[in-house]
């Protein structure tokens, strides 16, 4: 239920719903799209923004306000945005077009380099930086997740956040290859600044999320902010999780669907292709499904505080909730989930490919405490 009170009850606390986040947005002439899910954020509607030189609009769910947040930016043809810098931290993906970025200290310490849609980096904390439009063709699109809210509300102070002269030399001290692809990897965690492709990325196997794939994750510019990029094979589906707030979904290849529901209700559903943002609210289960005839692939931007860890820094969105984590496994799944799931492959005339993964889940699965059941069984997803 979304636990909407009356107009009384809500008046006493209608201060408190504004910020200093939310504040500086309207400020800069820009609205927040809330709610759930964007279609297409290569065709939403984007306003000018004076301050930057460009377009935008931020894009949140109420309860991502605290954590982190995300906009999409407009570079015009030929053109650039104003130079920058910035006491949080940033991770951006190219949406469309091509373009460079010049990043610099006061040490005067500089890097530049390319990029093309599908280009992930992060910005490094408090450097000058400038984006560049390299076609004359049309606009450069991008999306980016920044920590910004739980900053500006602490603090509710502009000029500090946005003119603080300060470097930050062991995040970044002008190395040429800063933001150089790199290959290194620490467990799942890719040790790189700069990705050059995000949907042609080679992935590492993840099994334990499920129906084979792969997941990659990133925790660029030596920073807070994280992300991760997944893939799920064709005729697959993911196991059901949850997480605190402010994941931002983006869907980089594939069609597909996703149900997200808080626990207790009916799970809602969301159709999904290239370029679609989910935003799954705190705390609430949600499950992708692939439904095309080609692997699918999103990468979520999010605040390490999503993250909720066992005891050994394992994110309990990883673990069985046979266990105490918040994963649910097939096992446990409601019979509509698969019956529906099979419906949409028979009417997109694709094969399943699940089976196999029921079988495998069999073998580790842990015993069944007294009380974990079908986390939705008998509820029908709602359109």
């Amino acid at each position: 239920m979304e636990a909407v009170v009356g107009e009384g009850l809500a008046g006493k606390f209608v201060t408190e719903k504004d910020t200093p986040y939310t504040r500086w947005v309207a400020a800069e002439g820009l609205d927040i799209v809330s709610g759930h899910f964007v279609p297409d954020l290569r065709s939403l509607e984007l306003k000018p923004w004076a301050r930057r030189g460009g377009r935008g609009v931020f894009l949140n769910h109420d309860a991502s306000r605290t954590s982190n947040d995300c906009y999409v930016c407009e570079i015009p043809a030929g053109g650039e945005l104003t130079p920058q810098r910035q006491l949080f931290e940033e991770m951006i993906l190219i949406l469309d077009g091509r373009g460079s970025t010049r990043v610099w200290n006061d040490a005067g310490k500089e890097v530049a380099f390319e990029w093309q849609a599908g280009s992930l980096f992060a910005i490094p904390l408090n450097t000058w930086h400038q984006h560049s439009n390299l076609s004359g063709a049309g606009p450069a699109r991008f999306v980016a997740s920044t920590n910004l809210p739980p900053v500006l509300n602490m603090y509710d102070d502009v000029d500090f956040l946005f003119h603080t002269s300060r470097d930050f030399p062991h995040r970044f001290d002008g190395e040429q290859d800063y933001f150089a692809a790199k290959t290194t990897t620490k467990g799942l965690l890719l040790d790189t600044n700069f990705v050059p492709d995000a949907a042609a990325l080679q992935l590492i196997s993840a099994k334990e999320r499920g129906a084979g794939g792969g997941h990659t994750r990133f925790s660029m510019a030596k920073g807070s902010m994280n992300s991760h990029i997944s893939e799920f094979p064709v005729g697959t589906y993911k196991k059901a999780h949850r997480h605190g707030p402010g994941a931002h979904v983006i869907v980089l290849s594939g069609s597909g669907y996703s149900l997200m529901w808080p626990e207790g209700e009916q799970p809602r559903r969301y159709d999904w292709s290239a370029g679609s943002l989910i935003i799954p609210p705190n705390m609430w289960y949600h499950q992708h499904f692939n439904t095309g005839a080609a692997p699918a692939r999103y990468l979520a931007f999010k605040h390490e505080g999503v993250a909720i860890r066992n005891a050994q820094g394992v994110p309990k969105a990883w673990i069985s909730r046979r266990v105490g984590g918040d994963q649910i496994d097939y096992a446990d799944e409601a019979s509509e989930i698969r019956q529906a799931f099979a419906d949409e492959l028979a009417k997109a005339g694709v094969a399943a490919a699940m089976q196999s993964a029921y079988d495998a889940e069999v073998t580790d699965l842990p015993p069944a405490p007294a009380g974990c059941q079908a986390e939705i069984s008998g509820r029908k997803a709602k359109p």
